[in-house]
């Protein structure tokens, strides 16, 4: 199953409300946060971007919630919370033609929003969890959610780059000038477990690994999610005899000499010495069970709000956080809902509340658009695996929608089954290739389940080997039973093999994690393979449909990778909602180092929004057509979902399809196209992160026969027509 982890008339008069009452609130005369701790952290002396207008940094990533509508007449997530879309739209840019990478899942997605880099860079491109072989040739799997610096099984880094190494950390260029950097709920910069990240930074003999083994519990309250990362000399860690050594060994430079405080048990009493740190409606962060802390990594938008607001009170400037979906039934902590429903269109009413609470916070805090950088956007869009609801044209919001659920148990005897139009569809593909070919002595593999598993054959067989090839030919012809559309169909909308995961950059410098191949299935399917899967009576009982995950994702489909961001602050232009240009997670990173004026130690694969940078703010490099023009041909050849990644990946499918001499084809065309989009892309993002940072001027000449050549590469892939 697969729940998420990171996870009229109504709409247009409140929204116009909201712009109004954000204009006025917005406009305020700044003035200084006000701290409750006795350090005021770093803010006195972080100064971002020309002339240091940015004050203060505020960074949230939403799990799973959507600009576009799901229904066409269902208001969407941002249309159902006003108070956000009005002030991304009514105060700055809001771009609704932003992409995920592959596998578009939530550790990925955010690790690629926080470097700016793709999963083969940053470590994780399969996630949640990821497999990996063994020596032996046997499968593990290890999470993707782990502390920055953890080890992996093999004795890689978890976060392991191109070289071998650590990837160097997010928060560091704003400690180096002097900000303090805070995290909630954001994947892999605070501590994700209760086991080896504590360990990583405490020691396994210290008295919080200890607390862990006694009461895991309270552990988790008191240490996972929650972390400041301290500028040199800040009195916030300095002041704390809680705080630890920030350790990044592999940090270009070095990066000695800096503290953090890990865990809500130390942060909190530095940024509010009143008591516990509360929501944004008064109530107590906490877990549910009596422990004050972290909730959990499902937090509602009050909670993460309410906790960036103390953060950014007590003189934290740099802050990120993540927010729960909407859409999974957090009131009762089970099952999600279909577009309308009544449980789900009052979750995103609280989200939207939430929002407007944070805003006039903050707006009294004299933290707005004028002086504190809003960086907004959400992981992943996901599918709907289910029907319209009932009646037909409900809107959810005057008109509820209501669907039909399989009762919990139904097995056709003891529990009758009924007709539903609600759920992703379970099936094991293990099952299914024993029940779509009988007597197929299926060799032993493993899958990261997921609606585009990735296969590991037993072995680790090559990709040319007769096991390979057998399994994949079985694999992209497999039928299975969809529920949703009441009949048969292909279960494989698209495969990857090695040399086209190379091309999407999801092969990393750890050889061990690279998968046999990655399927993308029709995303109604939620895919899995157990050990002992058998044949079934027939294909419908394969198929097991569950109303309580009604949300896919992962796949290559547009309304799965294609999301938003949204920007607004200094510097920030204010085109409202824009779909003009192509951007992806990688773009986010570059752009708000070129609005602070840092520089990170690494090369970005994302390049900077020039497009969203103000005119007379911008560096003489992003100004005229020569950037943004090569900056459109660099990600349309070097973009996972972009027309290169895509086009590559419709070749892939029909060569791992085919004969063994049409593959064979391929894989030496698909090595050459590789090495020659990377040597392109290479040559273009020099130019870029040239111009961006550096203070170079773009040679028009050269842009031009570099543009040129990415649209022959295209053409060569598939010509125009």
């Amino acid at each position: 199953m697969n729940p998420s982890l990171r996870h009229r008339s109504p709409f247009a008069s409140a929204l116009a409300c909201a712009l109004a009452s954000f204009s006025l609130a917005l406009a305020a005369t700044p003035a200084a946060a006000h701290s409750d701790s006795d350090g005021a952290g770093a803010a006195g002396r972080c100064r971002l971007g020309e002339d240091g207008r940015i004050r203060q940094i505020v960074h949230l990533q939403f799990d799973n919630v959507h600009l576009r509508r799901d229904h066409p007449a269902v208001p969407s997530d941002l249309e159902q919370m006003p108070n956000l879309l009005g002030f991304l739209e009514g105060q700055g840019t809001l771009l609704d033609n932003h992409h995920t990478p592959l596998i578009s899942h939530t550790a990925d997605d955010i690790i690629t929003t926080l470097t700016g880099v793709y999963g083969a860079k940053h470590g994780m491109p399969v996630s949640n969890s990821y497999g990996y072989f063994n020596a032996s040739g046997s499968v593990g799997f290890s999470s993707s959610f782990v502390y920055w610096t953890a080890r992996a099984p093999d004795g890689q880094p978890q976060m392991v780059d191109a070289a071998g190494k650590i990837h160097p950390a997010p928060w560091v260029p704003f400690t180096r000038a002097g900000c303090d950097v805070g995290a909630f709920s954001t994947a892999n910069i605070e501590f994700e477990n209760i086991t080896t990240d504590l360990i990583t930074v405490f020691g396994a003999a210290s008295p919080e690994v200890a607390e862990a083994a006694s009461d895991r519990a309270l552990a988790t309250a008191d240490f996972e999610g929650i972390a400041v990362h301290c500028a040199a000399g800040s009195p916030l860690c300095a002041g704390s005899s809680n705080a630890r050594p920030d350790l990044l060994p592999d940090e270009p430079g070095g990066y000695d000499g800096f503290l953090g405080l890990f865990g809500n048990k130390y942060v909190a009493p530095r940024i509010h010495q009143g008591g516990p740190v509360t929501d944004l409606d008064g109530n107590v962060i906490g877990d549910g069970h009596g422990h004050d802390g972290f909730p959990g990594f499902n937090p509602s938008a009050s909670q993460s709000l309410g906790y960036v607001a103390t953060l950014l009170e007590a003189g934290v400037p740099v802050v990120y956080a993540y927010i729960s979906d909407a859409h999974d039934n957090h009131f009762t902590g089970s099952g999600s809902y279909g577009p309308g429903e009544a449980g789900y269109v009052q979750q995103l009413a609280a989200y939207n509340a939430a929002f407007g609470k944070f805003f006039d916070r903050l707006a009294r805090d004299g933290i707005t658009k004028e002086n504190t950088l809003f960086v907004i956007s959400s992981d992943e869009n996901d599918h709907f695996s289910g029907k319209a609801g009932a009646p037909a044209g409900c809107d959810g919001v005057n008109t509820p929608c209501t669907y039909v659920r399989l009762p919990a148990g139904c097995d056709g005897a003891s529990v009758a089954c009924t007709s539903t139009n609600l759920g992703e569809v379970d099936a094991d593909l293990r099952s299914l290739l024993l029940t779509n070919y009988t007597g197929y002595p299926a060799p032993a593999f493993s899958v990261h389940s997921d609606s585009a598993p990735t296969v590991y054959v037993k072995g680790h067989p090559g990709a040319t080997d007769a096991v390979t090839r057998d399994l994949e030919h079985r694999l992209a012809a497999l039928q299975a039973y969809n529920p949703n559309r009441g009949a048969s169909e292909p279960v494989m909308r698209a495969m990857a093999d090695g040399a086209q995961m190379q091309i999407l950059h999801m092969v990393t410098s750890d050889a061990a994690r690279t998968p046999t191949f990655t399927l993308f299935a029709d995303p109604d399917f939620y895919l899995f393979a157990t050990a002992a899967g058998a044949a079934c009576t027939s294909l419908e009982a394969c198929s097991n449909q569950q109303p309580g995950f009604n949300w896919n994702h992962g796949d290559f489909q547009k309304d799965i990778t294609r999301t938003w961001m949204g920007m607004v602050g200094p510097g920030v232009r204010h085109l409202g909602r824009t779909g003009e240009f192509f951007s992806d997670h990688t773009d986010t990173r570059p752009t708000m180092m070129a609005l602070t004026g840092l520089v990170d130690d690494y090369d970005h694969d994302g390049r900077v929004l020039a497009e969203v940078i103000a005119g007379d703010d911008r560096a003489s490099g992003l100004r005229g057509e020569s950037f943004t023009r090569l900056a459109a041909a660099y990600k349309a050849i070097n973009a996972p979902v972009g027309p290169f990644g895509l086009r590559t990946l419709r070749l892939a499918t029909r060569a791992i399809a085919g004969d063994d001499a049409g593959y064979a084809a391929w894989l030496g065309r698909a090595a050459a196209l590789a090495a020659q989009r990377d040597a392109l892309a290479s040559r273009m993002i020099a130019l870029l992160e040239g111009a961006a940072f550096h203070g170079q001027s773009i040679d028009e000449g050269e842009a031009q026969a570099l543009i040129g050549s990415a649209r022959g590469l295209l053409d060569s892939v598939e010509p125009r027509p």
